[in-house]
C-alpha cells in the first residue's frame, strides 16, 4: 500500500511520455515546451515536499495522505479537460505540489516498519513501486493507440481516488498518535536536519543521483525517438528495460544490504555507476549506434537504483521524530535539482545524445567525490 502511494509520482511522470508529440500538436506548441512540463512537475513536487514534510511531523501523517490523494485525483481530472499549454503547465505544478503531501510521509512509515533495516525496506517498496514506471509508458502508448492523451490523466485520477478509498479503510499506524509527533517549529525542524552530523555529504549523494536519473528521464523520449529514430512502441520497450534494471538492483540490494551495510553498498554502486556513465559518454561522443547507449544505460540505471535507496536510508536513520522533515529535505533537493535537467539539456542542446550523457557522467562522478570525502571524514 505504501508503494502504491509513492507510485502516483512515477505514474504522473512516465505515463504521458509517449504522448509528448501529441500534446505538442494538440496545444499547437513545440516539443521543447511540452518537455518543460516534466521540469514543472518536478519543481512543484519539490515545493510540495518542502511544505508538507514538517507538517507531517507536527500534525500526523494520515491527514496528509488523504489530502494529497484527493487533491491529486481532482487535479488530474482537471488536466484531462485543459485546452491550452499554459493551463496544462499550471495544473501539472498543482498536481505535483498537492500529491507530494501523500508521498512525503511514506519513508517515515517504512522506517517505522523496518527499523534498523530501513535500507532493506526502502528496496522492497522501491521494487514494488518500480512496476509503475515499468508499465506506465506501455500503457500510455496503448492509450494513444486507442484514444487520446486526455484518457491518460483520467486514469491517473481514477487510480488516486481508488487508492484514497483503500487508505481510508486500511492505513492505520502507531506513529499517527500524538506522542510520536515533533514539537519543533517549521524552521527549527529544518535546522535540526541540516545540522545533524554525517548528513550533508550523503544527502548530496542522493541529490546528484536523482539529477542523473532525471537527466535520463527528461532526455529519453528525445534521444530514442528523435536522435535514434525509434518508434514510440520500441521506446516503451527500451524504457521498460531500464526500469527492469532498477528493479533487479533493488532485489539485489534487499538481499545483501543487511550483510554489507548501506555505506558499503553505496560506495560500490557509485564506483560501478561511474564506470558505466563513462562508457555511455564515450559511446555518444563517438556517435555509436543506439545499441551501445542501451548497453551502458541498463547497468548504469541499476547502479543509480542502489545508490539512491542507500543514500536515503543513511540519512533517514539519523532521525526519529523528524523523518517527515528529513524526507522533505531529500525530496525537495532531489526534485528541485531534477527540475534543472530540462533547462540544462535545452541549454546544451546539440541535436544528439551527448549533452544528456555528459550531464549524467558529471553527476555520478560528483557522487563518487562525495563518498570519498565522507570516508575520509569518517576515518
Amino acid at each position: 500500500m505504501l508503494a502504491a502511494i509513492v507510485a502516483i509520482t512515477p505514474l504522473a511522470i512516465d505515463m504521458y511520455l509517449p504522448a509528448m508529440s501529441m500534446l505538442a500538436d494538440s496545444f499547437d506548441t513545440s516539443m521543447t515546451t511540452v518537455q518543460q512540463s516534466l521540469s514543472v512537475y518536478l519543481a512543484g513536487y519539490a515545493c510540495g515536499m518542502l511544505t508538507f514534510g514538517p507538517l507531517a511531523d507536527k500534525f500526523g501523517r494520515r491527514p496528509l495522505v488523504l489530502m494529497g490523494l484527493l487533491g491529486f485525483s481532482l487535479t488530474s481530472a482537471c488536466i484531462a479537460m485543459t485546452q491550452s499549454i499554459e493551463a496544462f503547465l499550471t495544473l501539472r505544478f498543482i498536481q505535483a505540489f498537492i500529491g507530494a503531501g501523500a508521498t512525503v510521509v511514506v519513508p517515515g512509515y517504512i522506517k517505522e516498519v523496518y527499523g534498523n533495516n530501513t535500507a532493506k525496506g526502502m528496496s522492497y517498496v522501491s521494487l514494488i513501486m518500480m512496476l509503475a514506471p515499468l508499465i506506465a509508458p506501455s500503457v500510455g502508448s496503448l492509450i494513444l493507440g486507442l484514444g487520446n492523451w486526455h484518457i491518460i490523466f483520467i486514469i491517473q485520477s481514477v487510480y488516486a481516488f481508488c487508492l484514497l478509498i483503500f487508505v481510508c479503510a486500511k492505513l492505520k499506524m502507531p506513529s499517527d498518535n500524538q506522542q510520536s509527533r515533533s514539537t519543533h517549529s517549521f524552521l527549527k525542524a529544518y535546522y535540526t536536519v541540516f545540522s545533524r552530523r554525517g548528513v550533508k555529504l550523503n544527502l548530496a549523494s542522493g541529490v546528484l543521483t536523482s539529477f542523473a536519473f532525471f537527466c535520463y528521464l527528461t532526455a529519453a523520449p528525445f534521444v530514442y525517438m528523435e536522435v535514434f529514430n525509434l518508434s514510440k512502441e520500441y521506446f516503451a520497450i527500451l524504457f521498460s528495460s531500464n526500469v527492469g534494471a532498477l528493479m533487479l538492483a533493488n532485489i539485489l540490494n534487499s538481499r545483501i544490504v543487511g550483510r554489507y551495510g548501506s555505506k558499503r553498498m553505496l560506495v560500490v554502486a557509485t564506483f560501478c555507476g561511474t564506470v558505466f556513465a563513462l562508457g555511455l559518454l564515450v559511446a555518444n561522443w563517438l556517435q555509436l549506434s543506439y545499441h551501445f547507449t542501451v548497453l551502458m544505460l541498463i547497468p548504469l540505471m541499476g547502479s543509480l537504483g542502489i545508490m539512491s535507496v542507500n543514500a536515503d536510508a543513511i540519512v533517514l536513520m539519523k532521525f526519529k521524530q523528524e523523518t517527515g522533515t528529513a524526507t522533505a529535505v531529500i525530496g525537495t533537493l532531489r526534485f528541485g535539482f531534477g527540475a534543472l535537467a530540462g533547462p540544462l539539456l535545452a541549454l546544451f542542446y546539440t541535436g544528439n545524445a551527448l549533452p544528456f550523457s555528459m550531464l549524467m557522467f558529471i553527476a555520478v562522478l560528483l557522487v563518487l567525490v562525495c563518498q570519498l570525502l565522507q570516508r575520509r571524514k569518517t576515518r
